[in-house]
């Protein structure tokens, strides 16, 4: 098994039982867990901020927040304020959005690659503690630091990980972030590509594809009844093959599973529509872009992302027995 491991949570369980699950995961050796910021239901900040006041040794990553909706200042005052809570624990993770989503609430998201760039770049020179004056597209700022008046005035280190999926973001990243938060919800195959354009972008900077952290969100669903865990996914999968059928398609999902899927499911869809949907999803979809089944079977599929490329799993728990997925990955450390 991979030597690192990662838990991401989103929204399925209570804010009090998230933080017992970060506890525990740190106490069997999990070396961060990574706060998800997706749909408007919880923003990532505010469990970032809990998991840091009752934790003492794991990562806590934003896994991702998006680059549109807070001004590059904020993002960077606020991950000065974690960094406070838990010093040199802190990752900063930030994606690109989303669309409908994302033109629902008024966001345009033109010249993606570009408004990225300006955002890691002004983030990263604030939080080193430098005064910034940037003229960009997107980003204005005239003269400004971040103003530490009482506490710890020295460069923080929070590294910035873009959350990429398509090809001409994963180059950027490459380039010019310190690691690649990999999508889930793809097969292990979809790697390949993502690697090459990690590569390429890090040319361009004179760095290797080493010198990138490539952790990967994995869909996990563990359970000694192998049904009740393939079933545990399948809900989850069938969503994103009706949001995201361009990823399911690259990474190997047949077109036509791909418009029957997109006959039953609108967005958002009712959940009428999802069980529909759901019938139509065979095991064998489900286990091609999840790790789901036995506790032997997603430990083979974990592999098989570390052997594409992949440095960290950052698993995603589905089923209720969250804990039994951890203990399935754990390193056995303790506390």
């Amino acid at each position: 098994m991979a030597d690192r491991v990662a838990l991401y949570l989103q929204d399925a369980h209570s804010l009090q039982d998230a933080i017992e699950y970060v506890q525990y995961a740190e106490s069997r050796g999990f070396e961060a867990v990574w706060q998800a910021e997706s749909r408007l239901v919880r923003d990532a900040i505010v469990p970032m901020a809990a998991f840091a006041a009752t934790t003492k040794r794991i990562k806590i990553g934003s896994g991702v927040i998006n680059n549109w909706t807070r001004n590059a200042g904020v993002i960077a005052a606020t991950f000065l304020t974690l960094d406070d809570l838990a010093p040199d624990r802190i990752i900063c993770g930030v994606g690109a959005w989303w669309d409908p989503l994302a033109q629902k609430v008024g966001i345009n998201r033109r010249k993606p690659l570009l408004a990225m760039r300006e955002v890691v770049t002004v983030v990263r020179q604030l939080l080193a503690r430098e005064r910034v004056t940037f003229h960009g597209e997107f980003v204005n700022l005239t003269d400004v630091e971040l103003d530490v008046v009482h506490g710890r005035k020295e460069p923080r280190n929070v590294p910035i990980y873009i959350g990429a999926t398509g090809p001409q973001m994963m180059t950027l990243t490459g380039e010019i972030a310190d690691g690649a938060v990999l999508n889930y919800l793809v097969s292990p195959s979809y790697n390949e590509a993502a690697m090459a354009q990690l590569e390429k972008g890090a040319k361009v900077a004179g760095r290797s594809l080493d010198e990138i952290d490539r952790p990967q969100l994995v869909v996990c669903s563990v359970d000694s009844d192998r049904k009740r865990a393939l079933d545990g996914a399948r809900k989850l999968v069938t969503q994103y093959l009706g949001q995201q059928p361009h990823i399911m398609k690259a990474s190997g999902v047949k077109q036509e599973l791909l418009d029957e899927i997109s006959q039953v499911l609108s967005w958002p869809a009712t959940e009428e529509q999802i069980e529909d949907a759901m019938r139509l999803v065979p095991d064998d979809v489900v286990q091609m872009i999840t790790a789901s089944g036995t506790p032997e079977e997603v430990r083979a599929k974990v592999r098989e992302y570390i052997s594409a490329g992949a440095t960290c799993p950052i698993l995603y728990p589905l089923g209720a027995d969250v804990k039994l997925m951890i203990d399935t990955f754990a390193s056995g450390y303790s506390n």
